[in-house]
């Protein structure tokens, strides 16, 4: 704690508005859009090593959150002040930080398939400041940002090793699958238990049951789209490409959009809106590509 009277120490207006720039490069939706353009249209190898190290990291993080109900800096040192402003998304518990291991898990999964120095050091040091950000902004002790970081760090490590190969064979597609699933079910039964047990309230464990179903969601999607879809990622030309990156994202906002419209908060309702929605990113819009941007070719190509 006496770390983040330090830190608290230096706030300004100007470093409050930098810091809270930085932070959001943790929130999910930095994550989802980076996500579905890598998958869509640059490498889906790349977007599955994101992918799987974002939900095992996630739902680890999130898990540990509900088992050890880990109240935030302010509430454990009431003479603490966090900034005003971050208090809207500092959700749930505390302990480990979800910013944190959003951030680290899509930078450092980039970073892993960097050849670029310079880029590699740029996805190295992008969930630092993710990390420090947290801290400046009173909403989280070092320790949940240092475990966040750890947690993350050997998951991205252990993905990017065992999904090196250009192609998987539909044995370790299968096992990755039903691993991310196991452990969210896991997640699930214990954020259950929590609530009905009465010892957490339903919006502290709503986070891990929308990590659930988007975790879900995307283990069921990853594996048939690497089965029976294999949509191309290279349309017939960049303006195609952008213009499918583009319909993309807005399809994924007006899904969003429609599910929050017609489920209410809740404990099935949140895990199925996110199951949906990585659903859709993975299956429903990988099959229109398909149809609709076909890849460039070897005609094509050459003419």
């Amino acid at each position: 704690m006496e770390l983040l009277r330090v830190i608290e120490g230096i706030r300004s207006p100007f470093l409050d508005t930098v810091v809270g720039l930085i932070t959001r490069l943790g929130e999910q939706t930095i994550a989802i859009v980076i996500l579905c353009i890598i998958f869509w249209a640059i490498n889906k190898r790349w977007a599955y090593i994101i992918g799987i190290s974002f939900f095992l990291s996630s739902l680890a993080v999130q898990g540990a959150k509900t088992v050890f109900r880990v109240g935030r800096p302010w509430i454990l040192d009431p003479t603490l002040n966090p900034v005003p402003s971050a208090l809207e998304r500092a959700t749930g518990y505390s302990f480990p930080s979800g910013h944190t291991q959003a951030a680290a898990a899509l930078f450092w999964a980039i970073g892993t398939q960097m050849k670029n120095k310079v880029f590699f050091a740029i996805c190295f040091a992008i969930p630092i400041l993710v990390a420090f950000s947290r801290m400046y902004l009173g909403v989280h002790t070092v320790l949940d940002v240092a475990v966040s970081l750890g947690i993350t760090f050997i998951i991205v490590q252990i993905v990017a090793y065992f999904q090196k190969e250009e192609t998987q064979s539909r044995k370790k597609n299968i096992i990755f699958s039903v691993i991310i699933i196991v452990i969210a079910i896991k997640v699930i039964i214990i954020a259950l238990m929590q609530y009905y047990s009465g010892r957490s309230e339903f919006h502290n464990i709503s986070d891990s049951l929308k990590a659930s179903g988007a975790a879900i969601g995307f283990a069921i999607g990853m594996f048939i789209e690497r089965e029976y879809i294999k949509f191309p990622v290279k349309a017939q030309s960049i303006p195609a490409q952008i213009v499918k990156c583009i319909v993309g994202i807005g399809s994924v906002v007006t899904v969003q959009e429609v599910l929050r419209w017609n489920f209410e908060a809740g404990i099935i309702n949140d895990m199925f809106r996110y199951f949906v929605l990585l659903i859709w990113i993975t299956v429903v819009y990988p099959l229109a590509i398909r149809h609709f941007f076909p890849e460039k070719t070897e005609e094509q190509t050459t003419s």
